[in-house]
């Protein structure tokens, strides 16, 4: 047995979990391996698990431990924190061995070249980090740990915590025996981020498990801000492909509310920290800067490549030098056992207004009573009906959070540890909500939805859902293209594991209604706001951008590029905005800028504003958002189209228009699509063929100006048919122009799903994509399929 009770992480690899836990050989490892590709490691040591384990012996406390730990109740266990004080207790009482000191000691002394440093404690079980049981906050650090006999009472207040009550029951419900685990302390030179910042990355969703992007969260100060959940952090997505090409590849930016930084004190002469309110200037600013989140993105690919699996990182910013650090990575473990080919789809089956919302976690949706709680000492006895409503979770909830059937938090982001447990429970969690404790009430009735994309919902009483159980594997995809219509960026990461051959049809309208809120003219003639209620609304939502324009390009790109990301590299169909004028009226400091009309489904919409001087400054706005994610950001699977385009001459009006703006047809494999709504669409087909790159074919206007029928109107809705031989006529007919011409053409709608005779004629005609809403999609697929088997009997026979 190797009986030395210290190694330097010039000594430790990552075979060495068993002698120094899986922390410290994860930190050797990188210190050893990965500094020479620029990865910053702060040197360190760690005691070893002889150590523990002679500490043990040499206090003849092994036993005792064994004993006491034989009377703990594994069914309630409502004697867990009588039965982990007294075996902390063992352990605190305790004397270091003489000889171990003395090393540590030196050790330290070696870290600080003779000078006494501030360094960080912190603990590394040898059964941590591994995949289905991270361990995660189960056991204790000490930071800012400066002086000799400060480092010996942390190192044993390490010991010590092997043995909280959240790690002795995470123990027995992953069936670790306690006895065959040891604990390691890693001594690491301090990263000064109480002056500066710091936080945590993934190299995959955590949410989703999408595995192409890095997710960085950050925070002032200290980052146990964003594992106790006490602040909303920043959150930064980057597109791996993007970032491996050297775009620009920060596909979102979420500012957080980050109102406390955790600072270092010293009281008693002990090392401490507390929390300190945050300057509203650094409240209203991001923590990094885009080199530092590419930065610090790049080591974490660095990292994952090393690994070869998906890895979780806690990074820190020196404030005096401004230095970045990497000072942790372990393996993800939440996803490593996903098999991303089975799914479970939960959707709510009736419609009404939340009262409350957050940061979804997890996708299910449960019914529950609330369950107001400020402490777990608070906890009465709970049961699987029950929601934890809360203003933040800590490591010391833990034993709770598994009795109950979802959690709710004023505070915390998706990287706070009442996310990382839930995930990992597998229950659904609200997070960052701000006033749950003070809107919800104890014993209340209330439905918690995490299966609405990233934001979360709290519905009143019991709103009736449904689950779906979903096999991929079982579904063949068809020779016709199946594609997904889309419009919330939220949804994309998730919806991208269906079975899919890309996006045809992506609404613009969703990301500017939910998104940015604002008429893009009020931002372009921001100073000629008549109304000044309108103006201050507007200067508060765009507060953080001095150029009010760069609000709507900034947000549009940023959702755009999310979706683009989560099917790269099947193409994504963007289309322009469609709003009519009685839309982009409702959107704010809109009424100033849309004229009133009597009919706004025939008027002023699609390609005609795009070169109109009323709306021409908007429509640059759009035009460079996608630039920036077509260009900028590399996301070449983007395609443009462009609606309601009525004649050949304002199609390339549009397309001149829109090279001026930067988007240039076939410059870097851009192409430009149009909608086929409009008869002149298909009467004109080869001549529009001329111009544009493919046609997507929207049935709804089609089928409404075919047979004359506002489609908006209730009283003629009997009317209204997609099925009419009319309407079916005009679609065979551009298709046949299309695949004479060789253009790529589809459909959007929802004919093809619900009726299969529909499906049967779009194949029979040669379409090459239908594409469906997502909760169509899959019987869409099925219908394209028996179509597909109907043409090849037909053709045999």
């Amino acid at each position: 047995m190797n009986n030395a009770t210290l190694k330097m992480f010039s000594e430790i690899g990552i075979n060495d979990i068993a002698v120094v836990g899986g922390k410290n050989a994860s930190l050797g490892e990188m210190y050893n391996e990965l500094s020479s590709d620029g990865v910053p490691i702060p040197n360190g040591f760690a005691t070893t698990s002889f150590a523990f384990r002679e500490f043990l012996i040499k206090n003849n406390i092994e036993e005792t431990i064994k004993q006491v730990l034989k009377k703990l109740d594994r069914n309630t266990y409502n004697n867990l924190n009588e039965i982990g004080e007294k075996v902390r207790k063992l352990i605190l009482e305790g004397e270091l061995q003489e000889k171990f000191s003395e090393r540590i000691l030196q050790a330290y002394l070696e870290l600080g070249k003779g000078k006494e440093i501030d360094v960080a404690v912190r603990s590394s079980a040898t059964a941590e980090d591994l995949p289905g049981a991270s361990f995660a906050g189960q056991h204790e650090s000490y930071l800012n740990i400066k002086g000799e006999a400060n480092l010996l009472k942390a190192v044993k207040d390490c010991f010590a915590s092997l043995y909280t009550n959240r790690a002795i029951k995470y123990r027995e419900e992953k069936g670790f025996k306690h006895e065959e685990v040891a604990l390691s302390v890693g001594v690491q030179k301090m990263v000064r981020a109480d002056k500066g910042c710091s936080g945590v990355g993934f190299t995959i969703d955590p949410e989703s498990g999408f595995k192409d992007v890095v997710l960085i969260s950050g925070v002032w100060g200290l980052g146990e801000n964003i594992v106790q959940g006490v602040v909303n952090p920043d959150e930064f997505y980057v597109f791996k492909p993007s970032l491996k090409k050297g775009f620009d590849a920060i596909i979102k930016k979420n500012m957080g509310s980050k109102e406390k930084t955790m600072v270092y004190t010293t009281s008693n002469n002990h090392a401490s920290t507390m929390n300190v309110d945050t300057p509203l200037a650094k409240q209203e600013s991001y923590v990094l800067s885009e080199a530092e989140i590419n930065k610090l993105a790049k080591w974490s690919l660095i990292i994952e490549e090393h690994y070869k699996t998906a890895i979780d990182i806690e990074w820190a910013k020196d404030g005096f030098t401004n230095e970045l650090f990497i000072i942790q990575a372990r393996p993800e473990t939440v996803h490593q056992e996903d098999d991303k080919k089975f799914t479970v789809e939960y959707k709510l089956l009736k419609k009404q207004s939340s009262i409350l919302n957050g940061n979804a976690i997890g996708h299910k949706i449960v019914h529950g009573k609330v369950k107001k709680i400020n402490s777990p000492k608070e906890a009465v006895e709970l049961t699987k009906t029950d929601i934890i409503v809360t203003d933040s979770i800590t490591p010391d909830w833990d034993p709770l959070l598994k009795k109950v059937s979802a959690i709710i938090t004023n505070k915390g982001g998706r990287t706070s540890h009442a996310a990382i447990v839930s995930r990992e429970l597998g229950i659904p969690a609200l997070v960052g909500c701000i006033n749950a404790t003070a809107i919800l009430s104890n014993d209340q009735a209330i439905t918690v939805s995490c299966a609405e994309g990233n934001t979360g919902y709290v519905y009143e009483g019991e709103v009736p859902f449904e689950e779906n159980k979903i096999n991929f594997s079982n579904i063949k995809m068809p020779k016709t293209e199946a594609k997904i219509i889309l419009a919330d960026p939220d949804k994309a990461f998730r919806l991208s594991f269906y079975p899919n051959d890309g996006v045809g049809l992506m609404r613009m309208e969703f990301i500017i209604t939910h998104l940015i809120k604002i008429h893009p003219m009020a931002l372009v003639r921001f100073d000629k706001l008549k109304n000044p209620a309108t103006a201050a609304y507007i200067e508060k939502l765009t507060k953080n951008y001095t150029d009010k324009r760069e609000y709507f390009i900034d947000k549009l790109s940023q959702g755009i590029a999310t979706i683009c990301a989560a099917f790269y590299p099947k193409e994504v169909i963007v289309r322009l905005s469609d709003f009519k004028t009685n839309e982009y009226a409702n959107l704010i400091g809109g009424q100033q800028f849309e004229p009133a009309e009597d009919n706004p489904m025939l008027g002023f919409r699609g390609a005609a504003r795009y070169y109109n001087k009323a709306y021409k400054d908007g429509f640059k706005l759009e035009c460079e958002a996608i630039k920036r994610v077509h260009a900028d950001m590399g996301l070449t699977n983007l395609k443009v189209m462009v609606p309601f385009c009525r004649t050949v001459e304002e199609g390339k009006k549009v397309i001149m228009l829109m090279g001026d703006y930067g988007l240039i047809r076939g410059e870097n494999g851009l192409e430009i699509y149009t909608m086929v709504e409009i008869p002149s669409n298909v009467i004109l087909a080869e001549e529009f063929a001329e111009i544009f790159d493919g046609f997507s074919i929207g049935s709804n206007d089609l089928t409404q100006l075919t047979l004359g029928i506002d489609r908006d109107s209730g009283l003629m809705s009997n009317l209204f048919d997609e099925k009419n031989e009319a309407v079916k006529k005009m679609i065979s007919m551009v298709i046949e122009k299309a695949n004479k011409t060789k253009t790529k053409i589809g459909l959007c709608g929802q004919a093809p799903s619900d009726y299969p005779e529909f499906a049967s004629f779009l194949v029979a005609s040669g379409i090459d994509s239908i594409s469906y809403n997502p909760d169509a999609l899959l019987k869409g697929i099925e219908n394209m399929n028996k179509a597909e088997e109907e043409l090849f009997s037909k053709a045999r026979s």
